[in-house]
C-alpha cells in the first residue's frame, strides 16, 4: 500500500478521494492549496501525488514545477482541461501521469498502481548491489538505507539520492552540473535547489556549512563527501 498526498480545493472531490484511498489501505494525507503541498513534500515522505490544476493560491502547473524543486516523487495530475498541448507541456515538466475530470476510482487506481510500479522498477534497477562506507557513514542504496555511526537517518528520497550519489564517489568534487544532471535528471537548473538539499541533509548529518565534517563546498567548483579527518574511508 503506499502513502499518498492528495492536493485538491473542492472539498467534495477532496473527500471522495480521501474515502477510497482509504478504503483500498492507503495512508492518505491531503491540503488543498499549492504552498500547503509544499510544506507536506518537505516534511514527510510520500509514493504519489495526486494534484488538482484548479488551486486557489497557484496554478497547478506552477505547483508542479516548484514540487519538482524539492522532490521527485510520482505526481499525477488531475484535471478538468483536456487540452492535448497543455497535458504533453505538464508531462514534459516532471508529471508521471495525468486523469481528466471527472473520472472513476477504478481509473484512478489503476493509474496509480502504474505509476507505482514505475518508480518502484526504476529504483531498483538503478540501485547498485554494494554498500557504501564513508567514515562512520554507511549508504544501502539497494535497500535505500543510511547510518551515521550506528544510527539510521530519517532521509526523504531526494535527500538519499543526494547523499548516495557522493557517497559512491568518496573525496572527489562534483560540480554541481553533474548533480542536477544525475540527481534532478535536470540538464540545467538552480544552484539553490541543491543548496536547499545540501542544507537538509547537513543538519541530519550533524554538521553545518560553517563547521562541515562530512559534505564539503567549494564555491565555484561543486561539491565533495569525504570522511572527517582522522577516519578514513572504510
Amino acid at each position: 500500500m503506499a502513502s499518498v498526498l492528495v492536493v485538491e480545493d473542492d472539498q467534495f472531490v477532496r473527500s471522495a478521494l480521501i474515502r477510497h484511498l482509504t478504503d483500498a489501505a492507503h495512508t492518505v494525507r491531503s491540503v488543498g492549496t499549492a504552498l500547503e503541498a509544499l510544506r507536506e513534500v518537505a516534511h514527510f515522505r510520500f509514493d504519489v501525488v495526486i494534484l488538482d490544476l484548479g488551486l486557489p493560491d497557484l496554478d497547478g502547473s506552477e505547483a508542479l514545477k516548484m514540487l519538482r524543486g524539492i522532490t521527485d516523487v510520482p505526481v499525477i495530475i488531475a484535471t478538468a482541461r483536456d487540452d492535448e498541448a497543455e497535458i504533453v507541456r505538464l508531462l514534459n515538466a516532471g508529471a508521471d501521469d495525468y486523469l481528466t475530470k471527472p473520472f472513476s476510482v477504478e481509473h484512478l487506481s489503476a493509474r496509480m498502481a502504474a505509476v507505482l510500479r514505475r518508480a518502484r522498477s526504476g529504483s531498483a534497477e538503478a540501485a547498485p548491489s554494494s554498500v557504501l562506507r564513508v567514515g562512520g557513514l554507511t549508504v544501502d542504496p539497494l535497500r535505500r538505507q543510511a547510518e551515521l555511526d550506528g544510527a539510521s537517518l530519517d532521509l526523504t528520497r531526494r535527500e538519499f539520492d543526494l547523499l548516495a550519489f557522493l557517497a559512491g564517489r568518496p573525496g572527489v568534487v562534483v560540480p554541481r552540473k553533474e548533480l542536477l544532471a544525475e540527481v534532478w535528471q535536470q540538464s540545467y537548473g538552480d544552484d539553490q535547489t541543491i543548496d536547499v538539499h545540501l542544507s537538509w541533509l547537513r543538519r541530519k548529518l550533524g554538521e553545518t556549512a560553517a563547521n562541515p565534517r562530512y559534505l564539503h563546498t567549494l564555491r565555484g567548483v561543486g561539491v565533495k563527501l569525504e570522511p572527517p579527518v582522522g577516519e578514513p574511508p572504510r
